[in-house]
């Protein structure tokens, strides 16, 4: 089970890292684009910290608010929620 968890997190991560990646270089190209509601939809399901890591290894979003404060609190709501369940499974 934990194996998989870990496959599942490296995955969506991975995947988050790429989306920005594409997204900033699709933005360059004034190409077709990756829509925001897509990009928090791949953290809210785990790949938060890609997100954020790609926002700042490759320069985007980081002017837009949503993206600047939204991901981090995001990343925050889903380790207090990894910290609740892991109580609960301890006790």
């Amino acid at each position: 089970m934990t194996d998989l968890l870990i496959l599942y997190f490296s995955v969506l991560n991975l995947m988050g890292l790429l989306c920005m990646w594409s997204d900033k270089r699709r933005a360059i190209r004034h190409a077709w684009r990756i829509p925001e509601k897509t990009l928090f939809l791949v953290a809210i399901f785990g790949g938060s910290a890609g997100v954020l890591a790609g926002m700042y290894l490759v320069r985007h979003k980081t002017k837009h608010m949503s993206f600047v404060i939204g991901i981090p609190l995001i990343i925050l709501a889903q380790t207090a929620a990894a910290c609740m369940i892991w109580r609960c499974i301890a006790s």
